[in-house]
């Protein structure tokens, strides 16, 4: 009796004894547990201050300032940081049906599920005019991203995911991609030879079009993917900061590109690293988190080695790497801060990390979503 007590004993102890190692080694996923908490706290932030809507949700891209209105792209990043919120294990599912609901309802027709680019609100409803019912190249890439995300985390059961990207990819290959140069153009409004010509260096999602390759077992898309590609090599080339201009001229099978002039796209900055060409870190590193490829690490490495000599980023850049201001905006660090923690450069990941707002914030739609959208990958 007292050996099986003894034995008893020493078994008791043991089990004890295990509990107590299985907890300390539980102990060092502290931080990862902690680092996916902070990017849903922000999701939850920006939702609360950008997301609007009931069964029908939308992002707001107009702080604050005038008529409500809804733009495509906000529409595409919003779906994306929903499901990939998803991901890190928020319950996002219903938002992000909500999302995908208001997308379906200003698509420019029943046979053209390319978005409207804009919606403002008249008379109590958000409605697209004249202009405004063209699409938006950059914003339909990511709403077709994020279905098919959205496919692989929920399934096409109840909503059918893969239906609507299949649908939206079709609509992208036959309406927004120069078939010649096989790189995406601005929107559909884009028929002209000379508006064909016109890239905007961000849209050049190479991950992206390589998934879609996958996902529909169209080569187009891997051509796509082939020349985007081609196109990123030779933008990298042109200058020793490595930075891309927010836009380019790019004509011909084989990719010549031309620079702009200030004004003749968008604003004065179309021939700087603006408020456009600030998203390529990011692009570049969500490129090479799907990929893997060497040819994308080697140009983002150039950006970030430029990034790097910098005591902080600033907004807008020259082609050759002279600040434009003196005053930092998290549309230009965030994206620099997701590329440097993709390439794990820890000097340049503590540096932009510094500069980043603790909290969203709430009245500068395209800093916040752009922080939001980055730190949920």
């Amino acid at each position: 009796m007292k050996r099986k007590t003894l034995l008893w004993g020493i078994l008791g102890i043991a089990i004890v004894a295990g509990i107590v190692v299985g907890f300390t080694n539980m102990q060092p996923t502290a931080p990862v547990q902690a680092k996916t908490n902070q990017s849903v706290t922000l999701y939850n932030q920006w939702k609360k201050a950008y997301v609007a809507g009931g069964s029908k949700k939308y992002v707001k891209s107009n702080n604050s300032q005038g008529a409500t209105k809804v733009i495509s792209e906000g529409q595409g990043y919003g779906m994306l940081a929903t499901v990939l919120a998803a991901k890190k294990g928020a319950n996002t599912h219903t938002t992000f049906n909500q999302l995908y609901s208001y997308y379906h309802a200003h698509r420019i027709s029943s046979k053209n599920p390319l978005m409207s680019w804009e919606q403002t609100s008249r008379r109590g409803r958000l409605t697209s005019v004249g202009s405004e019912k063209n699409s938006a190249t950059d914003g339909d890439l990511d709403i077709a991203y994020s279905l098919i995300l959205a496919d692989k985390k929920w399934g096409s059961k109840k909503t059918n995911y893969k239906a609507a990207a299949k649908a939206l990819l079709a609509a992208i290959k036959k309406r927004e991609i120069n078939k010649t140069t096989y790189l995406p153009k601005m929107g559909n409004w884009a028929t002209s030879s000379y508006d064909q010509s016109k890239l905007r260096t961000s849209d050049l999602m190479t991950g992206y079009f390589k998934t879609f390759a996958k996902y529909t077992k169209d080569r187009t898309w891997t051509k796509v993917a082939s020349q985007s590609q081609k196109a990123i090599v030779k933008l990298s080339a042109r200058n020793k900061s490595g930075l891309f201009p927010d836009f380019i001229k790019a004509t011909g099978k084989t990719i010549k590109l031309s620079a702009v002039k200030p004004y003749q796209i968008e604003s004065g900055r179309d021939n700087q690293y603006g408020y456009n060409a600030c998203r390529v870190p990011w692009r570049l590193a969500q490129t090479y988190l799907i990929t893997k490829d060497g040819t994308t690490k080697r140009v983002l490495k150039k950006q970030l080695a430029f990034f790097n000599k910098r005591k902080k980023i600033t907004a807008v850049y020259t082609m050759s790497g002279k600040a434009v201001n003196n005053y930092a905006n998290t549309a230009f660090t965030a994206p620099v801060n997701m590329a440097a923690r993709t390439l794990k450069q820890t000097s340049l990941k503590k540096k932009t990390a510094k500069q980043l707002p603790k909290s969203i914030e709430k009245k500068n739609y395209f800093s916040a979503t752009l922080q939001v959208v980055t730190g949920l990958q």
